[in-house]
């Protein structure tokens, strides 16, 4: 496979590239976590160094991956239970007091999904660990969701991370990825992301009926989706797990 991996950084004519032909990449849901517009609506201008696009010469004109990133200051001893959530707020506000970031966190690796199962991912956390080590940083962090979890939404995040295959590496395909490149699982971050709305709105989402209160298991969920039909209500509190990457 020859991918071209750059940030945003060497080749800024590629930001256009990262809102296309990823339809259908995310659980339509996820769009709306309210924390994430902190973060992408400023991430190409701000983090261009941190903005990552894969292209493969033989598809010009498209991105094949794309991934974000975010350098913030985080001294306290455990990573944060509020995960992807707590980065994406704590790198904001480090960005408006001026604080001296001391690592960076990993936000998204998305690759497009008719481009899947080639490797890309691998090669994306490969590109990011070395621009992390090249802006002077030694840890990167990742809040990452294990993308065999929707599988198993009843399994707590604790035993579904805890799973291992027979060599020892983590049963789940993304999770595994990251130890083979070198990172460390942590702790779970048991509300990493979390997204509510009406019932309305959970029905656009998913086109699910969303009418009985109790949990609802919808596609593309690590966790069931808790409904209040009485309060015209719905919330999905995502957990992930922490992976420490030393460069």
């Amino acid at each position: 496979m020859t991918l071209e991996i750059v940030t945003l950084a060497q080749r800024p004519d590629l930001a256009p590239l990262l809102d296309a032909d990823f339809d259908g990449a995310w659980p339509p849901f996820m769009l709306w976590d309210p924390m994430g517009a902190l973060y992408y609506g400023v991430a190409h201008d701000l983090y261009p160094e941190f903005v990552f696009a894969a292209v493969d010469p033989a598809e010009p004109g498209r991105a094949v991956a794309r991934g974000y990133a975010a350098p913030l200051r985080w001294t306290e001893d455990e990573l944060p239970d509020g995960g992807w959530d707590r980065v994406i707020q704590r790198a904001t506000l480090g960005r408006l007091t001026g604080s001296t970031p001391n690592l960076v966190s990993a936000l998204e690796i998305c690759v497009r999904p008719d481009r899947r199962g080639g490797g890309v991912s691998g090669l994306m956390l490969d590109a990011m660990r070395a621009a992390v080590a090249r802006a002077g940083f030694d840890t990167l962090v990742a809040p990452v969701r294990p993308n065999g979890k929707a599988a198993a939404p009843d399994v707590p995040m604790t035993e579904y991370a805890a799973r291992r295959r027979p060599d020892g590496l983590p049963a789940d395909p993304w999770l595994r990825v990251h130890v083979r490149a070198g990172g460390v699982i942590e702790r779970v971050a048991p509300r990493s992301m979390t997204v509510t709305g009406t019932l309305a709105d959970w029905r656009r989402w998913t086109g699910l009926p969303f009418d009985t209160s109790g949990p609802v298991r919808v596609p593309g969920a690590l966790t069931p989706v808790l409904v209040d039909v009485d309060h015209d209500h719905a919330a999905y509190v995502e957990p992930n797990v922490w992976v420490r990457h030393r460069l």
